[in-house]
């Protein structure tokens, strides 16, 4: 794919006109400045959604992987129903649980609303490893009435695409199917073990909106709080 010769974001920058009651032009220097690279990570986060559509054919799925829904057995190939693409996140809600998990959660929660959008171009699955009376009622319990939620009460699934280890631990992917084919496309990477010092393991870019929404604050993310099953009133 050929490339278009994007003007510097220094050059770009240049066109900015916005201004603010009362800034200082300290500030207007270092704002423009941050434009230039928020400039830089717009097109870097093109640059990565292009390169992971280039990916080459990820492995054919030969596994004839079964769920329990909330209707009765499903298998993954059943997920697709009439979409090419299917999108498949593995919540921590594991047997050991008594509840899920609260970012699992927040994070779904967005999903519930979206849902409609997303199932204008791909399908979508929520997989845990609890029972399947469990997810159903942790879902009426949160309102949810859009998103699918599906037992992985063998594992099986959850080995091979989330953890060898079956460990408590989401994980998120991308599956096709062509001509009958269904195959891995991506699936999540970045484990703790690459997190920056002093960082939240997380992957890039952030799919729940909260933490993005976060990062536009003076204080960013915080260190010492995450997202509840419950807020007092």
């Amino acid at each position: 794919m050929a490339h278009r010769e994007l003007t510097p974001a220094t050059e770009l920058v240049k066109k900015n006109r916005s201004h603010f009651p009362n800034e200082s032009e300290e500030y207007r220097r270092a704002r423009n400045a941050l434009l230039v690279e928020e400039i830089e990570l717009r097109r870097h986060l093109e640059r990565v959604a292009e390169l992971r559509r280039q990916l080459p054919p990820g492995g054919q799925v030969t596994t004839d992987y079964r769920f329990e829904g909330e209707n009765g057995p499903v298998t993954l190939a059943s997920l697709f129903g009439d979409k090419d693409t299917l999108l498949v996140y593995s919540y921590m809600f594991g047997p050991q649980r008594e509840r899920p998990c609260p970012s699992c959660t927040s994070f779904m929660s967005t999903w519930e609303t979206k849902l409609p959008d997303l199932e204008q171009r791909v399908a979508v699955a929520m997989v845990a490893r609890s029972p399947i009376e469990k997810l159903r009622a942790a879902k009426r319990a949160r309102g949810w009435t859009r998103l699918k939620v599906y037992s992985d009460a063998e594992g099986q699934y959850t080995r091979d695409y989330v953890s060898a280890e079956d460990a408590d631990m989401p994980g998120f992917s991308v599956f096709t199917r062509k001509d009958g084919v269904i195959r891995h496309f991506w699936s999540g990477e970045m484990g703790g073990g690459m997190a920056d010092p002093g960082q939240d393991p997380r992957g890039a870019p952030d799919l729940d909106p909260l933490w993005t929404m976060l990062d536009f604050t003076p204080e960013g993310r915080g260190t010492n709080w995450y997202p509840k099953l419950e807020y007092g009133r």
